[in-house]
């Protein structure tokens, strides 16, 4: 049986697009989708017309088992080894930076059709928390890998700089979703690489203020529920100047209190060190004038400043603090 995204079989974590029948559009690494179903095999139908090659790369995740990549293609079929009761979960796993996320064409989106099983099944709502986090190349998972290397006589050798990047990024991987995995929330992930709350980034996305209240260019956000939590971590792309930092950094929260009126906002310091004083006295200052429910969180000596880009082992050190702050903040 053959079935559109927006059946009760399928849920849509993240920020999708849904304006169009005949494809969901997700620009954004880390958002994912879900299918119930009973039998033996699903069929996943993507439209890949518009994306660039090397394609991007999904995880494929049967019953919460282990995580399996493969780039993004039309048709995706996963075989499961008994007949019963199955949720498959494909997420976007990474791609490249510098691929079209925000103006069409878009060459860098997961756009999903709809999905096949022998019986689709009601999925209903996932119950858990939503936290939301608001980044930028860290945040979406850039370079985690970057042991990966194809040699001179590797074909993949043809394949270098940012065409890599399929091979080297992992949403999964970030402290974003180790934090969320280990605090049982409901992870929506808005990174997008080189973007600041002063500054555009690659493939043109705006700077944070601007960007935040919509998918892509032209695509408010309107699908899914609303976050209980806001994790903001912006500035490693905003050394220039501190008071530029400080003005669009008030303007971006206030941004997403327009959005979330009822959010808990959780601001993380640059995990490189820039401005952590500038930004905890803001903190301070916007939560006196506002009466709102906002943290701070000195994340500046927890890892080194370089690489920039953390790898897997300096994500997992940063998930490792944030969860203890965060379930504070969480009980309080």
């Amino acid at each position: 049986m053959n079935v559109s995204y927006n059946h009760e079989s399928i849920r849509l974590t993240g920020r999708w697009d849904t304006r169009d029948p005949q494809a969901a559009v997700a620009t954004a690494t880390g958002s994912y989708i879900e299918f119930a179903f009973e039998g033996d095999m699903a069929l996943f139908r993507f439209d890949v017309t518009a994306n660039a090659m090397p394609y991007l790369h999904l995880w494929i995740q049967l019953d919460g088992g282990d995580l399996y990549e493969a780039p993004i293609d039309a048709y995706l079929r996963v075989c499961a080894k008994t007949y019963g009761k199955h949720i498959c979960r494909v997420i976007y796993k990474g791609g490249s930076e510098k691929d079209r996320r925000w103006y069409a064409p878009l060459t860098g989106k997961v756009s999903f059709v709809g999905a096949q099983a022998e019986k689709p099944l009601p999925i209903g709502e996932d119950p858990r928390p939503i936290i939301e986090f608001v980044g930028d190349s860290i945040t979406e998972g850039v370079l985690i890998d970057v042991d990966f290397q194809a040699d001179e006589n590797d074909p993949l050798d043809t394949y270098v700089g940012e065409k890599m990047r399929c091979y080297q990024d992992d949403a999964c991987a970030t402290y974003a979703w180790l934090l969320a995995e280990k605090l049982n929330l409901r992870p929506w992930v808005m990174g997008y690489g080189a973007v600041g709350v002063t500054c555009r980034g690659c493939g043109m996305v705006p700077a944070a203020p601007v960007s935040y209240p919509f998918n892509f260019d032209g695509s408010p956000i309107t699908h899914g529920g609303k976050p209980r939590y806001i994790m903001i971590n912006h500035g490693a792309n905003d050394r220039k100047n501190a008071d530029a930092y400080v003005d669009c950094y008030v303007e971006l929260l206030d941004t997403i209190r327009r959005h979330n009126p009822d959010a808990t906002l959780i601001v993380v310091s640059p995990f490189c060190g820039v401005f952590q004083q500038e930004l905890e006295d803001m903190v301070t200052a916007y939560r006196e004038k506002n009466g709102c429910d906002i943290h701070f969180i000195n994340a500046g000596n927890w890892i080194p400043a370089s690489p920039l880009h953390p790898l897997r082992d300096g994500h997992k050190i940063v998930a490792e603090h944030l969860a203890v702050e965060v379930s504070a903040i969480i009980k309080a």
